[in-house]
C-alpha cells in the first residue's frame, strides 16, 4: 500500500471539524474522534517504550501492535454498518495470549498489588497499559452509540493485559516490582 500526504496544513479543522477517513466531517470532540486520539496518544506512548527496549523479540513485538493500534485506528476512523470485520483480529488476539503466557512463564504469581514503576522500561509499560485502558473507555462509549464490533474491544482488551504483564518482565520477571502496601501515616520531616 502506498500512502501520500501533500499537505499538513489544510485549514479544515480550524473551526472544530474534521474529516473520517470516508470524507465524513464530524466535532473533534465526537465519540469517534476521542476514541481516534486515545488510539494516536496509546501508539506514541507504546513508540516511547519501543525506545526504551533492547533490539529483540520484545520490540519486533511491540513494532507489531504499533501497525495493529493503526489497523484499529483504520478501522475506527471508516464508518460502516455492519462495521467491517478488523482484519487478523483472531491471530491479533492469539499472537498477543501466546506472548502474554511466554513472558509469564519466568514470573512468580503475585501476592500483592503492583504499583506501576520499577526500571525505566517496565514504567514506560504501565503507562502504556493506562493509556491503552483509556482508549478502551473511549472505544466502549463510542459501542453504546453504534456497533463498532467484537473485535476491537477485545484486542485493545488483550494489548492491555500484555502491556502489564510486559512491565513485570521488564521489572526483572517481577523480582524488581514495586508492591503496594495499605497506607500509612507520612514519611517525617527528613
Amino acid at each position: 500500500m502506498t500512502i501520500r500526504i501533500d499537505r499538513i496544513v489544510t485549514r479544515g479543522g480550524d473551526t472544530g471539524q474534521t474529516s473520517l477517513g470516508n470524507g465524513e466531517r464530524v466535532a473533534k470532540d465526537s465519540a469517534r474522534v476521542e476514541a481516534l486520539g486515545a488510539l494516536d496518544e496509546a501508539n506514541a506512548i507504546i513508540g516511547l517504550l519501543r525506545g526504551t527496549l533492547p533490539a529483540g523479540r520484545n520490540a519486533t513485538f511491540i513494532a507489531w501492535l504499533q501497525g495493529l493500534l493503526f489497523d484499529i485506528g483504520g478501522a475506527v476512523c471508516m464508518p460502516a454498518s455492519p462495521p467491517r470485520p478488523l482484519p487478523h483480529a483472531a491471530a491479533a488476539l492469539q499472537a498477543m495470549e501466546n506472548e502474554i503466557e511466554r513472558l509469564r512463564a519466568d514470573i512468580p504469581p503475585l501476592r500483592s498489588f503492583i504499583l506501576p514503576g520499577g526500571t525505566p522500561a517496565a514504567g514506560h509499560a504501565h503507562l502504556a497499559r493506562t493509556v491503552v485502558r483509556r482508549a478502551e473507555r473511549r472505544l466502549a462509549t463510542l459501542a453504546r452509540q453504534e456497533d463498532i464490533g467484537a473485535d476491537i474491544p477485545a484486542c485493545m482488551n488483550r494489548l492491555s493485559d500484555y502491556l502489564f504483564v510486559l512491565g513485570r518482565h521488564l521489572n526483572d520477571d517481577g523480582a524488581a516490582d514495586l508492591t503496594w502496601a495499605p497506607a500509612s501515616p507520612p514519611p517525617g520531616p527528613a
